[in-house]
């Protein structure tokens, strides 16, 4: 959901659910462990220059900064209001343009974006919040802990002049040690040697709990390598342009980093040549994100020793400094062969070029200018859509997120996050919880063996509302006001680090995969727990002055959604304890994926862009979990207001008002490439099908608008998806 997420950093499992991923990558690559963090490459922008507030500068240089917010100077929120309606509509007919029309084409997506929805605005106010913070602690040069780390990559990022005038030079050294590999023996050290400082461009490698014994961390190591966002882009002839255009961004970055056009050239067709290679034994998006199994793969050390001799695993764990363990998982095993096959086949040099590229482009976004705008260029303009770099002030503010992102949750929530917020979702939590135990009672398809566990599930759920309750400490990371870059590669090994850390001990229940500023929510079926961060809960989602019906269509089927993601197709292989385990019988597995097939078909039936569909196998999971929480949010208003008299506010019904929200929550406008690259990759469906795909199965929809059968907002008979 948010739009700052790390391309690298937090995870990209499938279990991970999230509502709506906002996507600001320069490599959709690498980890995919839920709470791993790696090299976080965001995208970049424009030059802009620090505003000091006038407060400051008057201080003397060693006064303490006393951290205030000015909310005269955010931006607004997107809020439902009877105007947004298009009454020359029928929310029967066309639901997503009754209540969206108006208001998508009133707001144009903004030229450093390429998408612009209720989630978007959120999170330029998120972000306005976040640089009135990074200013005031830019400003103190004394500043201790999280406040030094927050100023120290504030002033670094925000000096243009600096960073223009070191140009290549801080990676240099990286490139002269790239051009010195001659051998498969060095080229594997090389990996591992760059792995253990928390760069490492081949796969992902990290702690993440057991899925046979969730309460203990064991390693995981992912496949990777690619630079484009999924291995259907090198291997279908309908992506063949963006290819191109990516062989022609591989060869312009060499340029920029001291290649000669002639070689970078050639380099570039040995850099898409080597990836093409790894794409044909990777797992697609859809795979990945249809079957989590393919995450766990146990194996000895031994026999991933047997599996890539080349790159022996032996060697990797002591070069990480990570005790050898009996077992860990090695998934997509046919990638580490292939891996290993190449450090023997492929030549040196194209290993090199490979290689320098990574290693520049990765570093472009922190560098000169020059670097700056190919990697806008390409991975932002040519990829996405988008129109224009986004200033100097937001790239670094997505930078702090991605490398020290609860450092600064820590400043944002004693400005941001009012205490009866938590206090009123921790209400709403336990009134949605309530419904959904009775619509687990109440499956008519479901037997009573499997009902019972479900239900055991339902019992061990765990809240974590607005931010952690033990903050995660920073101590050991050394940032200071010399290097932008040198501030991000030290964050990369520290963070690198403090995951590997955990390889081997018990899970901190405790920690958080989301920075509280982030806007997103998400489920973890490995500790079958439930997370909103504090910037989610504003509007529309969340409103401590709205009315019930508005606050249930919102937040309430948030909740729900992340509720139900523990029993969508893949959260259901999760027990109650968190452990990967089968709760069903054959024939209630049989009879869920009856209904989800449903769900599959009318999903597919959805035309995103003229010849292009909506997948729905990719966006199964999400899809499940919108109409599992959209019924239960409805259930617990109907409780919630029972009794109550309805007020019919300007006009329109609890029920009208209730599914009017819900709609709200999925306003958005997308550039045509940023669609079509969802299309290929994101397991949620575009926002527009979102809005009706639940509503369209929900009875209550029908009653609320009084819509007539065969009208497209009602679905009923065989057509009609009901699971949870």
């Amino acid at each position: 959901m948010s739009p700052n997420a790390p391309s690298r950093g937090l995870s990209q499992l499938p279990y991970a659910c999230r509502p709506e991923p906002f996507v600001s990558l320069n490599k959709p690559q690498v980890l995919v462990l839920s709470l791993a963090v790696a090299a976080a490459l965001t995208a970049c922008g424009k030059k802009d220059e620090a505003a000091t507030p006038a407060a400051d500068a008057a201080k003397p240089a060693d006064a303490p900064v006393a951290y205030t917010l000015d909310e005269s100077k955010l931006p607004g929120v997107n809020r439902f209001t009877v105007a947004d309606l298009d009454t020359s509509k029928n929310a029967c007919e066309d639901f997503g343009g009754y209540v969206n029309g108006k208001w998508l084409a009133a707001n144009a997506i903004p030229g450093d974006r390429t998408s612009w929805g209720a989630f978007e605005m959120l999170d330029e106010r998120s972000t306005a919040v976040q640089r009135q913070l990074a200013e005031q602690a830019g400003a103190d040069k004394n500043a201790k802990g999280v406040e030094k780390i927050v100023g120290d990559f504030w002033a670094t990022g925000m000096d243009a002049a600096k960073i223009n005038e070191q140009g290549i030079k801080p990676i240099q050294g990286k490139l002269d040690a790239i051009a010195a590999l001659d051998t498969p023996e060095k080229i594997a050290d090389y990996i591992r040697t760059s792995a253990a400082k928390g760069e490492n461009y081949l796969f992902g490698f990290g702690a993440e709990a057991d899925f046979k014994d969730s309460k203990n961390n064991i390693a995981y190591a992912s496949q990777g390598g690619l630079g484009l966002p999924d291995k259907e882009y090198y291997t279908k002839p309908e992506n063949k342009e963006k290819l191109d255009a990516y062989q022609a961004h591989i060869a312009k970055v060499l340029e920029l980093s001291g290649v000669p056009a002639a070689d970078a050239a050639k380099q570039a067709q040995d850099v898409i040549a080597f990836e093409t290679r790894l794409a044909k034994v990777s797992k697609s998006s859809e795979e990945l994100s249809r079957d989590v199994s393919l995450y766990y793969n146990p194996v000895s050390l031994a026999d991933a020793d047997k599996l890539a001799p080349n790159f022996p695993w032996t060697k990797f764990f002591d070069s990480q400094g990570v005790a050898q363990p009996k077992m860990f998982s090695l998934s997509v095993p046919a990638f580490h062969a292939e891996v290993s096959k190449m450090l023997a086949d492929v030549p040196a040099q194209q290993w090199q070029s490979y290689l320098r590229f990574h290693t520049v482009d990765s570093a472009s976004p922190f560098l000169s200018d020059n670097f700056v705008q190919e990697n806008f260029n390409f991975y932002n303009k040519t990829l996405r859509g988008q129109a224009e770099l986004k200033e100097r002030g937001k790239r670094v503010l997505d930078t702090i997120e991605n490398e020290a992102g609860e450092a600064m949750g820590q400043m944002y929530v004693k400005v941001a996050f009012p205490a009866e917020s938590k206090a009123r979702m921790e209400e709403l939590v336990k009134n949605l919880s309530a419904s959904l135990k009775t619509r687990i009672e109440g499956l008519a398809w479901m037997s009573d063996e499997t009902k019972k566990k479900a239900e055991e599930k339902w019992a061990a759920f765990t809240p974590k509302i607005g931010y952690p309750d033990k903050w995660r400490d920073w101590t050991g990371l050394e940032t200071s006001r010399d290097s932008y870059i040198g501030n991000v590669l030290a964050a990369n090994e520290f963070n690198y680090k403090w995951n590997l850390g955990k390889i081997g001990k018990p899970v901190d229940r405790t920690e958080w995969g989301m920075p509280p500023q982030m806007v997103n929510a998400y489920y973890n079926p490995l500790q079958n727990e439930i997370v909103f961060p504090a910037a989610i809960l504003q509007p529309p989602f969340f409103d401590p002055n709205a009315d019930d019906a508005t606050n249930y269509g919102g937040i309430g089927a948030v909740i729900g959604h992340e509720m139900t993601h523990g029993y969508d197709d893949q959260g259901s292989r999760f027990g109650a304890s968190g452990n990967f385990e089968n709760w069903w019988t054959d024939a209630d597995a049989k009879g869920f994926t009856g209904r989800t097939d449903k769900l599959v078909q009318q999903f597919n039936g959805y035309e995103a862009a003229k010849g292009a569909h909506v997948n729905g196998k990719l966006t199964l999971g999400e899809n499940i979990a919108d109409l599992g929480g959209l019924a239960t949010a409805y259930d617990a208003m109907k409780k919630a207001t029972e009794g109550k008299e309805d007020p019919k506010t300007d006009g329109l019904t609890r029920d009208q008002r209730f599914f009017l929200n819900w709609g709200t929550v999925w306003r958005r406008n997308f550039k045509p490439e940023e669609l079509q690259v969802r299309l290929k990759t994101d397991p949620h469906a575009p926002a527009n099908f979102r809005a009706i795909g639940a509503p369209s199965n929900l009875p209550a929809f029908a009653a609320a608008f009084e819509c007539k059968p065969g009208q497209p907002m009602v679905r009923e008979g065989d057509k009609q998806v009901v699971i949870w």
